[in-house]
C-alpha cells in the first residue's frame, strides 16, 4: 500500500482501527508523518434540512496534523514499587510547521471563496505551545488584510459557541488535538460522523478518508451509511483538479439524502446500505 501511495500520491482509506490504552500507535498518525500530510482539511457542510436546528452549516475546519500532542512523546516515572506511577507527554509545536499550515488555510480560504478564519488556541494557559500557533498564524494573516476576516477564540468557547451559534464560523484554523475535537463536534452539527469526510494533505501526497472509525459491531449487517467515504472520494476528486465531478457526487449524496426512504437509519431513514447506494447511483 505505501509504494501504491508513494507512486500515485494518492489514496482513499477507509478507516482503520486503533487499540485504546496500550498496544501498537495509530496507522492513521503513522501515515500523516511518512508522507508528511501537515493538514488535515474536514469540511462540515449540512446536507439534512428536515426542521434540524443546524440545517445552514457549513464549516471547514483545518488543523495542524503533524505536531502537538499526537507526535507521541511520552512515558512513564515510576516511583517506589509502581513502575507507572506518573505519565509524561510532550507536545511539540514548531515555527515552521505553524507557518506552514497558516499558509495552507489561508490561501484554501481565498481559492474557495470563504471569507473568515477563526484561529482556535489555549494561550491562556498554554502561553508557550499554543501561543506559538496564534503568533505565527497571525503574523502570517497580515499578509491577508484585506482579503479575509482573521480572528481568533480560545478553544472551549469556540466549543461552546459551536453549538449555540455556528452559522458565526466559516473557516476554522487549529492545532492537532484540538482540530481533531472539534471537527468531531462540528460533525454532530451536521447529523453525525456518517457524513463527515477529511482530507490529509501534503506536499508530496494526499490521503482522503471517512472521518469516523471503524464499526465491526455492525459489519455484514448493511445498515452502515458510506456517505463519510463518499465525500472523501468527492474531496479527492477536487484535489486532482476534476471538481465537476465531484459537485456531481455531491449532488447526488444530497438528492439521495433529501428522503427518508433513501436514507440509512442513523440518519432517521429506511433504507440498508445497498439501496441507498442505489439511490445515490441513479442520481449520478
Amino acid at each position: 500500500m505505501l509504494d501504491n501511495i508513494r507512486k500515485t500520491r494518492l489514496a482513499l482509506k477507509a478507516p482503520l482501527g486503533t487499540p485504546i490504552g496500550d498496544g501498537f500507535r495509530s496507522a492513521n498518525v503513522r501515515l500523516r508523518e511518512e508522507f508528511k500530510l501537515y493538514a488535515n482539511v474536514r469540511p462540515a457542510v449540512s446536507y439534512l434540512h428536515d426542521r434540524r436546528r443546524y440545517d445552514k452549516t457549513d464549516i471547514v475546519l483545518i488543523r495542524e496534523n503533524t505536531e502537538g500532542l499526537y507526535v507521541g512523546v511520552e512515558h512513564y516515572i515510576p516511583i517506589d514499587d509502581d513502575p507507572r506511577a506518573v505519565a509524561e507527554a510532550s507536545g511539540i509545536i514548531t515555527r515552521a510547521g505553524c507557518r506552514r499550515i497558516a499558509e495552507y488555510t489561508f490561501d484554501y480560504a481565498i481559492k474557495n471563496n470563504r471569507k473568515k478564519v477563526t484561529i482556535v488556541h489555549k494561550a491562556n494557559i498554554l502561553k508557550k505551545l499554543t501561543g506559538l500557533f496564534l503568533e505565527t498564524a497571525r503574523e502570517v494573516g497580515k499578509r491577508y488584510d484585506g482579503q479575509l476576516e482573521i480572528e481568533d477564540r480560545i478553544v472551549d468557547n469556540t466549543a461552546m459557541q459551536l453549538v449555540t451559534n455556528p452559522s458565526q464560523f466559516d473557516m476554522i484554523l487549529t492545532t492537532n488535538m484540538f482540530g481533531d475535537i472539534l471537527s468531531d463536534e462540528i460533525a454532530g452539527l451536521i447529523g453525525g460522523l456518517g457524513l463527515a469526510p477529511g482530507g490529509n494533505i501534503g506536499k508530496d501526497a494526499a490521503i482522503f478518508e471517512a472521518v469516523h472509525g471503524t464499526a465491526p459491531d455492525i459489519a455484514g449487517k448493511g445498515i452502515a451509511n458510506p456517505t463519510a467515504l463518499l465525500l472523501a472520494a468527492a474531496m479527492m476528486l477536487d484535489h486532482v483538479n476534476e471538481k465537476p465531478l465531484g459537485d456531481r457526487l455531491r449532488g447526488a449524496i444530497h438528492k439521495a439524502l433529501e428522503k427518508p426512504e433513501t436514507r440509512t437509519g442513523d440518519l432517521r431513514g429506511s433504507a440498508n446500505t445497498k439501496e441507498y447506494t442505489k439511490a445515490v447511483i441513479s442520481f449520478l
